[in-house]
């Protein structure tokens, strides 16, 4: 069996090299060959350079979509990828030894599973500070954080994984793109690309499996460590809702739901006055909430606001 990995990536070469590294170390079981697509996203940094130097180690090969844009260049590795699966991982991620493997035997015991989902574990570097520490229940997913525990459960619309540790059986992939409206794009943190694709699938009659042993770490800069990270992220989410969310007969104020607008101002006051007297894990839900309202009620109007 030959499997592909894919990274998408843009202008993060030293975060790629680790990846790769990381990579480098993974354990190959038996019976199956793989294949690294790494997918240049219109970078201007040493990114070429770094999978040419890592070519020796590892079967890694590259490729240029230059439209910018995360659904623009999985689309690029879809149709590129040579393997039965493809194995999305995210070019910030540090891979476990066993990870290959653990997706190798799950193959073989849910083989007609079409989409498969393991355990993210955020590595802040350096210290974080303790209000995101104690913040971190709720706003986990802002650093794609997940564990589903110890059991390979079925995977359900409520339990999705995330994009930075996802496989996909390449026929289903090839029948599902990724929505250009949706998924990163350069600065512009819209979200959402590959729950789409999996929500999609779910309702074709597909099914998913959480796998436990496949574990990657995620490594997170001093940067993403602030509030105005987790603005900026759950802004983008309300981005994506909005792109997608379409209630017939809904009442709306300037085009938008009348219920975000007030969504909206009553969690910004909530987190306003809190956060003034109150620990972050009181605080934090209420700052997630009024981001992701904010960001569905003053979200661009059309794709072409996107470039």
């Amino acid at each position: 069996m030959l499997v592909t990995v894919a990274i998408c990536t843009r202008n993060r070469c030293d975060a790629l090299e680790r990846t790769l590294r990381s990579l480098a170390a993974v354990v190959v079981p038996a019976g199956l060959s793989w294949e690294i697509l790494v997918v240049d996203n219109g970078s201007s940094d040493e990114t070429m350079g770094t999978i040419a130097k890592l070519a020796t180690a590892l079967p890694v090969r590259a490729l240029v979509e230059p439209r910018v844009g995360l659904s623009d260049a999985r689309n690029a590795a879809v149709a590129a990828a040579r393997g039965e699966y493809i194995l999305w991982i995210d070019d910030d991620v540090l891979v476990d030894s066993q990870w290959l493997a653990a997706y190798h035997d799950a193959f073989s015991e849910w083989p007609d599973a079409a989409f498969f989902g393991g355990p993210i574990v955020p590595l802040f570097e350096g210290d974080p500070p303790p209000w995101l520490t104690r913040a971190l229940p709720h706003v986990g997913n802002a650093y794609a954080a997940i564990d589903l525990g110890s059991a390979p459960v079925a995977l359900t619309e409520s339990t999705l994984p995330f994009g930075a540790n996802l496989v996909v059986r390449m026929a289903e992939q090839r029948q599902c793109a990724y929505d250009p409206a949706l998924g990163r794009r350069d600065s512009l943190m819209y979200a959402g690309e590959e729950w789409a694709v999996l929500q999609e699938l779910l309702r074709r009659g597909a099914s998913g499996r959480w796998v436990p042993a496949a574990r990657i770490r995620h490594v997170i800069p001093a940067a993403r460590q602030s509030v105005r990270y987790l603005r900026r992220y759950y802004t983008g989410n309300g981005f994506s809702l909005a792109r997608h969310r379409h209630v017939p007969g809904e009442k709306t104020l300037f085009g938008r739901p009348r219920w975000a607008w007030r969504e909206a101002v009553t969690q910004e006051l909530a987190y306003r006055v809190r956060r003034l007297y109150a620990p972050s894990d009181v605080w934090s839900p209420h700052l997630k909430r009024a981001s992701i309202a904010w960001g569905l009620v003053r979200t661009p109007r059309t794709p072409a606001n996107l470039s």
